[in-house]
């Protein structure tokens, strides 16, 4: 499996007046090492939306944990990896690190999405394409659904 890693600096405006990180700033980080574990392997946003012909990989789901707290000027490791594959939808799990210590963990399930061939504007899954699950190294497979 896949890991990236990404270093973050928590800012002044990171925090709320307790001093420690504000929540919604995780789910923000979780998105941008999301798209860093996509670049890692040359798949930039960009890059994706030209070859695959999608608008983006939006969330349809998230759950967080916190463990502890993080605070102005401490500085995380965030691991992030793909931890599950489906048809049109894949899991990312982030965890936040303080040095050995989990601070934080996110998962993410993102739907793999492009417009409507109606011509509606509207949003619908798409497969992921193999070569994109193959350059993550063989990323473990949802269970198949018994009929």
């Amino acid at each position: 499996m896949l890991i990236n890693r990404r270093t973050i600096l928590l800012e002044w405006g990171d925090c709320d007046p307790a001093g420690i990180v504000y929540f919604p700033r995780y789910l923000e980080y979780g998105d941008g090492c999301t798209h860093a574990l996509f670049e890692r392997v040359g798949l930039p946003k960009p890059r994706m939306q030209e070859r695959y012909g999608i608008v983006g990989i939006p969330i349809v789901d998230v759950k967080a944990r916190f463990a502890q707290p993080s605070k102005y000027s401490e500085t995380l490791t965030v691991e992030s990896s793909i931890t599950e594959w489906g048809h049109s939808s894949f899991t990312v799990s982030h965890k936040f690190m303080r040095a050995k210590d989990v601070a934080v963990e996110i998962t993410e399930k993102r739907v793999w999405s492009g417009r409507a061939a109606d011509g509606s504007g509207r949003l619908e899954s798409r497969e992921v394409p193999a070569e994109v699950k193959e350059k993550f190294g063989g990323a473990p497979s949802a269970p198949a659904v018994k009929k």
